[in-house]
């Protein structure tokens, strides 16, 4: 069969390669001067290329389509992943949280073994799709030309990170054909906040905090790592915690400095400084419970002055102190734009798609795998999991053909 892959990014490049090894002839297209430009400054340029973890674990980190990706992981799970880059000369590190990433640290090499990979694939390169029609084939229009198919995958990725070329034009095709696309969201993204004090405090890191969202239908918490930016909050528990509330409206956003010890605890632990304390200013003991950026905006929040003596402060001082040490509230504004998240939340209507093959159920010999999908997941390696195994699994369905 004569076969069309639109897009060279992880899961065009995995699928393009497997359709040349069953004997297929296949044509991958991509608008950009090189393929694998998205892959390249993944994981800071480090790329963590899958999470190896069993089934049901990958699964849970899933926010939407857990349930349609059922059958692609068990066809190509993280292990097989793994194998897969090892066939192909690249060996892989596994790291905290099982996050799996090339031995050299290069993410350079992932798009290398899938270029190997793809050694019989027709790779055309700064050629961009325009459009796609059907009548007995499959009409392909690039700036180049008009090209004939049996078959065309669609692997264009979402509309985050323009740049590396992901314009959304996945969806533009899909919705040529009738598809549904569900709304864009942005995903992993840093989240805006409207309080003032952050300017002063770009680049202060947290670690060991709980960040807490709560939106009209649940309250949402992760527990690590964040930082400030220019214009909120960022860090891996920001990261999650924008993929969970991104179709939710947010109620409150708070953090709790001190999730390892409950109130009564924390109360003896301030009451046990205050004590050892007592001729100093309560910025000192501040200080002790917090990094030095934070002191003068949680003193101005709980209302005290950064030099009122320790000895001078009132029961009711202190339970203000440990409220907002357990409860510092976040004025919440907007999750950063589409074009910064890592991936785009939303895409095509997976009810439209067999989650066998990846085949669209309105038009015979035509696919979608990737991002261009309505699946999105955590960081850790998922979101590229979700790439590969979707890419299996269409491929996998010409094997006979």
């Amino acid at each position: 069969m004569k076969v069309c892959v639109i897009g060279g990014g992880a899961s065009g490049l995995m699928c393009a390669g497997f359709l040349s090894k069953y004997g297929h002839d296949v044509t991958l297209f991509d608008g950009n001067e090189k393929v694998g430009k998205k892959i390249y400054i993944t994981g800071k340029g480090r790329c963590n290329f899958t999470n190896v973890c069993d089934k049901d674990e990958f699964l849970s980190h899933v926010v939407r389509g857990s349930k349609f990706l059922f059958s692609a992981i068990n066809m190509f799970s993280p292990y097989d992943t793994l194998e897969f880059f090892e066939e192909l000369g690249m060996k892989a590190v596994v790291e905290r949280g099982n996050r799996a990433f090339p031995e050299s640290n290069k993410a350079s090499d992932v798009t290398k073994a899938l270029k190997k990979h793809c050694a019989k694939v027709s790779i055309c390169l700064n050629e961009k799709v325009l459009s796609v029609k059907k009548a007995k084939d499959f009409v392909v229009k690039t700036e180049n030309g008009s090209y004939s198919f049996d078959a065309v995958i669609v692997a264009c990725g979402g509309k985050s990170y323009e740049a590396t070329g992901s314009t959304g034009d996945g969806y533009s095709i899909a919705k040529s054909f009738g598809h549904k696309i569900v709304e864009l969201k942005p995903a992993l993204v840093p989240i805006e906040l409207g309080d003032k004090f952050i300017k002063d405090i770009q680049g202060l890191s947290l670690k060991n905090v709980k960040l807490v969202v709560e939106t009209e239908k649940k309250q949402y918490s992760e527990f690590g790592e964040m930082l400030f930016t220019d214009r909120g909050i960022s860090g891996p528990i920001v990261l999650t915690i924008s993929s969970l509330i991104n179709r939710e409206k947010v109620k409150k956003m708070f953090i709790d400095f001190k999730p390892a010890l409950n109130e009564e605890q924390l109360e003896k632990r301030v009451l046990r400084d205050f004590d050892n304390s007592k001729n100093k200013n309560i910025s000192y003991i501040i200080h002790g419970l917090l990094p030095k950026g934070l002191v003068e905006p949680f003193l101005e929040r709980v209302g005290l002055n950064s030099d009122k003596k320790i000895n001078s402060i009132t029961a009711n001082d202190r339970k203000k102190i440990i409220n907002s040490l357990k409860c510092f509230d976040l004025s919440f504004k907007s999750l950063y734009n589409l074009n910064v998240g890592v991936i785009t939340s939303g895409g095509v209507e997976l009810k439209e798609i067999n989650p066998k093959t990846m085949e669209s159920k309105l038009v015979k010999d035509l696919y979608f795998i990737g991002e261009v999908l309505d699946i999105d997941a955590l960081t850790g390696g998922f979101n590229l999991q979700v790439a590969f195994s979707t890419a299996y699994a269409c491929a996998n369905s010409f094997k006979e053909r």
